[in-house]
């Protein structure tokens, strides 16, 4: 039921997914009349009924709690109960991120699980991490996203030896706040992969696998990539239809121009893996086509077979605690209400 156009997108979306993936099975969650029908026409498609729907507008945690019988709940549930291995939704972020730290659960160990965005930079894909899941982080929160975006980066992505930068204001060491000086020095300390500040100009070059930020500075950074791809996308649009002549140019290079649009969507990527639970979940964007859709599916089902949240797990219980990471009460207390959110 996720996504602002309605169900019929997201069951375009699944049955090209399951034409382009003949291993796939999938489970699609929702009321009676938009599953049943779906399911009975192909065989590798099951229905689970789900009578409540949770709104965009709706406080995402409360919203998990009192609607225990929506897709998105009972998609979840089905992954902590075996029933389904990995998890798509194109629906309310923030009740994506509840359902799946209530029900699914987060990995031991794990602080904080953080969204991690594919961006196209320009030499090589980058993994921007967090972008939304954490808007007030400790500087000891983002080595661990260092290291799940490592293993997503390696595992999804084919990057053997990842490399990662904190997203700063400089180059220097010494630049930032105490908050990125300090993660700075976690991060040194911690992440042998770690080769330093990326200023937000150097971003989309592509000189880093891996960037870690917070997730109110990583959210503000991902929307300013996507208006600014979608004005200047428009822009030229605008000057290539201005004359006769610029019409002429633009049937030359409307190939070449068609293949940029399709690297700079966001629906080549499909969704954002929300890394540090145990599970495989993928949130689209609330304006997923039937295309990120598909798209979205295929990177739950890849981050399931490459044993993602498993090797994440492993990764979190080897790797040394931070020297500022120690957990008391206070921070126990700190989690319990993130969570909540």
């Amino acid at each position: 039921m996720g996504g602002d156009r309605g169900p019929a997108v997201v069951l375009r979306g699944a049955l090209q997914a399951l034409e382009a993936d003949p291993d796939l099975r999938l489970t699609l969650v929702g009321p009676a009349e938009e599953v049943e029908p779906f399911a009975a026409a192909h065989d590798r498609a099951t229905a689970q009924v789900a009578t409540e729907v949770i709104e965009m507008g709706e406080h995402p945690a409360g919203a998990v709690r009192a609607k225990k019988d929506s897709s998105i709940v009972v998609g979840c549930r089905l992954v902590k109960e075996g029933a389904a291995d990995g998890f798509f939704s194109a629906g309310s972020t923030g009740a994506c991120l509840a359902a799946a730290t209530l029900v699914v659960g987060r990995i031991k160990g794990v602080k904080r699980p953080a969204l991690g965005q594919v961006i196209p930079a320009w030499a090589r894909p980058t993994l921007l991490i967090d972008v939304g899941a954490n808007a007030d982080c400790k500087p000891e929160y983002l080595v661990q996203f260092a290291q799940m975006g490592e293993v997503y980066m390696n595992a999804i992505m084919g990057v053997e030896r990842p490399k990662v930068g904190l997203l700063n204001i400089g180059e220097e060491d010494t630049k930032g706040d105490l908050f990125a000086q300090e993660a700075h020095r976690l991060l040194t300390e911690a992440v042998p992969a770690f080769a330093g500040n990326c200023e937000g100009g150097d971003l989309m070059a592509g000189d880093f696998d891996v960037v870690v930020t917070d997730g109110f500075t990583g959210n503000v950074c991902l929307k300013t990539i996507e208006g600014t791809a979608k004005t200047l996308m428009r822009n030229l649009k605008a000057a290539l239809m201005s004359t006769a002549l610029s019409k002429v140019g633009a049937l030359l290079v409307k190939d070449p121009l068609g293949a940029l649009k399709e690297k700079m969507s966001p629906d080549t990527y499909g969704g954002t893996p929300l890394l540090g639970v145990k599970g495989a979940v993928i949130v689209g964007h609330g304006s997923s086509n039937e295309t990120a859709v598909k798209n979205g599916i295929a990177v739950a089902a890849a981050t399931v077979r490459a044993h993602v949240p498993e090797v994440i797990a492993e990764r979190v219980a080897s790797a040394p605690a931070p020297a500022s990471a120690a957990v008391g009460a206070e921070e126990k207390g700190e989690a319990a209400a993130s969570d909540a959110r």
